[in-house]
């Protein structure tokens, strides 16, 4: 979400040290730039992300010889 102010940001200064002469700070093109990252990444989330509803998780627990099993979801049995 910092990205479109953080680009505005840099142009900006970029342009001073130039000599260029900016304008005022877009605040409401930057905040909807920012909400429509967030609208995207949110949706990149829901496609991409596996789903794990129908899964038990397994906790990580340390076995014999201190080694350290990884936590992890099993497929729940199903009924018969």
């Amino acid at each position: 979400m910092a990205t479109p102010f953080i680009g505005w940001f840099l142009w900006r200064e970029a342009a001073r040290r130039t000599g260029r002469e900016m304008g005022s700070t877009p605040w409401t093109w930057l905040m909807a730039a920012a909400g429509v990252l967030l609208g995207v990444s949110l949706m990149a989330t829901a496609v991409f992300h596996g789903d794990n509803r129908g899964q038990t998780y397994v906790p990580a627990e340390v076995t014999e010889g201190g080694q350290i099993s990884p936590g992890h979801f099993e497929k729940k049995a199903q009924p018969k």
